[in-house]
């Protein structure tokens, strides 16, 4: 057995949709030959916690965690935010939402300060945790997980140090893309030597979805495109929850994550308006369930919808929770970004949609690359933001579908299967063999 250091910001008991790459490939690379330690934060300020993924990372599995100085506290104060608020969901603004003297501060300050972000502080006590676990134990290769792009510049520096097979992986862009700041011509330009020196001097970029590629080949067209590799996202058929399948009593359509800024229920709402409108559906046999995260303006959506009675929002629940609610829907929402990356993006979420083999109503992009996947899998059906009767129509269909019994839902199911998250696993385990054959550290 092999070990691998893992650099991790996101871990147990870290929740979100962050967590979950990081966690199924040490779930599973011991059983591709090998054995993970995870280097993580001993103090993270995560936007949701899930303690119950603590009970999913092996005993085998070695896990060490150091101190980060975290700047969100001051963060909060210097903008007026109660202790805790979740900085992710009410601090990104629509771009037509007035942003304030205090937040533009804020953010001048992210921007100048902390590159290639705020977890830089972690730096200072993670190269003295490495140096213990070398100390400790043979390392042959080191995995790190961005976002935070932090944890890519300690891989670097173990990779400089050691000289260790260096995969390094990512689930966001990293400069440009939609939380990214708008940094002024200094801070820019080190953050771009940062970035292109992390794609340079890495063995390998493990990249969560194809737009990723892209967007770095883009920016740094000089650098040799076979060192990126596309390695899904996925779903673990292990985490689904013994659910009996029965009829709703109404119809339910669910989402799960996080809404706010340009990621909203705008389109939904207007589309369901006009079937009550029309009377081609009735809201006292609907059941519009979002759980998750909420930004002050989809809560206000909420709030004002005329259909109020048929909305039901429920809080940020465990990863375990969110399948369960899934598996008790008889259909599933997906609301993408409105963004110029929209046409890339594709969420770990919607792999676990599709998994739990529930049909989805998609609104996104046609021609996205989650558009693509639903179309592979058979998964659903897709309309754009800007396609209200199109979106009715699909509703309908499945609210149709739940009144006469009779499903018309036929998932390709070895195409499903694929996306199973061992298999992301397996394919990150073949770059470590290949990198790690003869390779020994300094």
């Amino acid at each position: 057995m092999k070990n691998v250091l893992i650099v991790a910001y996101y871990f147990p008991p870290s929740g979100g949709p962050g967590v979950q790459r990081v966690l199924k490939h040490v779930k599973y690379l011991p059983e591709f030959g090998w054995q993970p330690i995870v280097l993580t934060v001993s103090n993270g300020q995560f936007p949701a916690r899930d303690e119950s993924l603590l009970k999913q990372v092996p005993d085998s599995v070695i896990v060490k965690r150091s101190h980060i100085y975290e700047p969100y506290d001051i963060y909060r104060k210097l903008t007026g935010r109660k202790p805790g608020t979740a900085i992710d969901v009410n601090v990104i603004k629509k771009d037509s939402q007035k942003v304030g003297f205090k937040d533009k501060l804020a953010e001048f300050i992210r921007a100048t300060f902390f590159i290639p972000d705020a977890r830089i502080g972690w730096r200072l006590s993670a190269g003295k945790a490495i140096k213990e676990i070398r100390k400790e134990y043979k390392l042959d290769a080191v995995y790190s997980s961005s976002p935070p792009y932090t944890c890519s510049m300690i891989a670097r520096s173990v990779k400089r140090v050691t000289g260790l097979p260096w995969v390094a992986g990512f689930r966001d862009p990293w400069r440009g893309f939609i939380s990214a700041p708008k940094r002024w011509f200094l801070p820019e330009m080190v953050d771009i030597k940062m970035e292109k020196s992390v794609f340079s001097e890495a063995d390998a970029v493990e990249c969560a979805w194809e737009g990723i590629i892209k967007d770095a080949l883009g920016k740094y067209p000089l650098l040799n495109p076979e060192k990126f590799h596309h390695v899904p996202n996925g779903y673990d058929s292990s985490d689904f929850p013994e659910v009996e399948q029965k009829r709703n009593d109404k119809f339910t359509l669910t989402y799960t994550g996080s809404l706010y800024g340009r990621r909203n229920p705008a389109s939904l709402f207007k589309a369901v308006q006009l079937l009550i409108d029309r009377k081609e559906i009735d809201p006292a046999e609907l059941h519009l369930r979002f759980v998750g995260r909420f930004g002050a303006e989809v809560e206000e959506m909420f709030e004002n919808a005329s259909f109020k009675s048929s909305v039901e929002t429920i809080g940020y629940v465990t990863h375990g929770e969110s399948i369960e609610f899934l598996l008790r829907s008889d259909a599933l929402l997906l609301i993408v970004d409105e963004s110029k990356e929209s046409n890339e993006i594709v969420p770990g979420k919607v792999y676990e949609y599709i998994g739990v083999l529930k049909p989805i109503l998609a609104i996104a992009p046609p021609k996205s690359a989650i558009a693509k996947l639903i179309r592979e899998t058979r998964g659903g059906l897709v309309a754009h933001q800007s396609e209200v009767e199109k979106t009715a129509d699909i509703i309908k269909d499945y609210y149709n579908q739940w009144i006469s019994g009779a499903s018309t839902f036929d998932p390709d199911l070895e195409a499903v299967k694929s996306y199973e998250r061992r298999e992301s696993s397996k394919k990150l385990a073949q770059l470590l063999d290949k990198f790690s054959e003869g390779k020994q550290s300094k």
